[in-house]
């Protein structure tokens, strides 16, 4: 999925150049911190680059990397998008913003519902007001696949962000525009299956909801470049979603410790035993865009047929949904060591 620099500028205008102002919500967090140093990679003297998120440890260590000495346009901003008047005095002179910030952990969604709605609902529609009411042209929002046929809190909340962002396009009224990116588990985020067995490995029993569990697995930095591929060609009104493996559940716990004991402790609550990014009550608006594909709102500026004449993109077929459990390409042993050890842990090795 590695995309070339160039796919972070367009020749319509859009996406990312030195003279961008960029907000990131969430900014400390997993996705954050990775999109920020890819940004920074790219463009060291971007005009503003605001790190938003309400830890301050966490902006303090992550000022020890990227430190406003070396780069004079990077912000770190304390706020949190439950406080509109505080979003919206970040807001200022910024035109690009990813919005990341979010409560994600299923069983805490189920047992505090109501603060999974204040941030990731009240959040969402938070930044979308402040955007409108100030110089914003363009918000791509990262979403879930647990958002797709939610049976859980979280993705329920995530469900609704994605819509509050959709028709956010509805009523912009000037050149603004909103879309979403949607992928699967992130390898090694902090709370992901992968670093939890690591850590148990070493106590020689792996804890297996299901033995026949499977989600779909994604880099950090497939992630960053999606989003900077959706900056760079988003209409607005796009849920995109990429092509990526899945892997199941006890490939995982083999390719970290064959020798372990496993343990079913059951699924927890509010989770699937398979992932869908795509429904098949999605297929009639999704195009095939060759890397991604693209769920399409349902009323907007433009049609789906408009959409595929301009950009190459093939409609699915009536029906066609995207599950972790059916996918077409599942993820080896081998290649999750190798994943392992390309993206979390350099030393990682199984003992023969």
């Amino acid at each position: 999925m590695n995309q070339s620099n160039q796919t972070s500028r367009t020749d319509n205008g859009k996406g990312l150049n030195e003279q961008s102002g960029i907000l990131v919500t969430g900014g400390t967090g997993s996705f954050g911190r990775a999109f920020v140093k890819e940004v920074l990679r790219l463009y060291p003297n971007i005009r503003r680059l605001v790190v938003f998120s309400r830890d301050e440890l966490k902006q303090f260590e992550m000022a020890q990397e990227f430190s406003l000495n070396q780069y004079p346009g990077l912000r770190y901003f304390l706020g949190d998008v439950r406080d509109r008047d505080r979003l919206r005095r970040a807001l200022n002179k910024i035109d690009v913003v990813v919005h990341a910030a979010a409560l994600k952990q299923v069983p805490a969604g189920e047992y505090n519902p109501i603060e999974f709605v204040r941030t990731n609902v009240i959040g969402a529609e938070n930044v979308i007001q402040g955007c409108l009411d100030t110089d914003v042209k363009q918000v791509i929002a990262l979403s879930t696949d647990k958002a797709a046929a939610p049976v859980n809190l979280y993705g329920a909340t995530k469900l609704c962000s994605d819509k509050l962002f959709i028709a956010a396009n509805n009523f912009a009224g000037r050149d603004l525009s909103f879309s979403v990116v949607r992928y699967g588990n992130v390898m090694g985020s902090r709370g992901s299956v992968i670093p939890f067995f690591l850590r148990k490995s070493q106590e020689g029993c792996l804890p297996i909801t299901d033995p026949t569990m499977t989600r779909f697995n994604i880099s950090l930095q497939e992630g960053v470049e999606m989003v900077l591929w959706a900056l760079a060609h988003a209409w607005g009104g796009e849920i995109f979603v990429p092509k990526i493996p899945s892997y199941r559940i006890l490939d995982v716990a083999q390719a970290i410790c064959p020798t372990c004991r496993y343990e079913i402790v059951g699924i927890r609550a509010g989770e699937k035993i398979h992932e869908e990014m795509i429904t098949t009550s999605d297929s009639y608006t999704t195009v095939d865009l060759g890397q991604y594909f693209a769920i399409l709102p349902t009323q907007g500026r433009y049609t789906l047929e408009d959409y595929c004449a301009k950009t190459g993109a093939v409609p699915v077929k009536p029906g066609f949904s995207y599950n972790s459990g059916t996918n077409d390409r599942f993820l080896t042993v081998a290649e999750l060591r190798s994943l392992i050890r390309e993206h979390l842990d350099p030393t990682f090795a199984v003992e023969p």
